[in-house]
Order: C-alpha cells, then structure tokens, then sequence
C-alpha cells in the first residue's frame, strides 16, 4: 500500500507517469546491482553526450560497469 499512496500526491497524469518511469528506472539499478543515487549522477552526466542509440543502450541499468558506478565518491 505504500508505493500506491505516493502516485496519489501526483498533480497530473503526465507527472504520475513520469513519477513511475523514475521508480522504475530506480528499480532496475536496484535488481543490477547499482547504487541508485550514483547510477542517476552518472547517467545525468553522460545521456547529454549520446549521439547514437548504442550510446543510450550503453547508459541502460545492465549494460553499464557496475563497479565503476558503485565504487564512485567511496573515496572522497
């Protein structure tokens, strides 16, 4: 019943959809092994420079290096 009450705070459709691309985005860097936080940074700094589709696929939760995502910031 949690995930249920926070689509009910979203003002429009198009936000609560937006809202659930997001939490799914998020929960599928979750079931690869990603830090989500550090896993968004990265794709936010990177979608910019894609040029191609296989630029964008790279950026995709299972395709990425996880340890490359995960070990970021861990040490300052």
């Amino acid at each position: 019943m949690h995930n249920l009450n926070n689509w009910l705070f979203a003002d429009t459709i198009k936000g609560a959809k937006a809202s659930a691309n997001l939490y799914s985005l998020i929960e599928t860097a979750k079931l690869n092994g990603l830090e989500p936080y550090r896993y968004l940074h990265h794709i936010l700094k990177e979608l910019p420079k894609a040029q191609t589709l296989e630029d964008i696929e790279s950026l995709l939760p299972w395709q990425v290096d996880r340890a490359h995502i995960n070990s970021r910031w861990k040490n300052g």
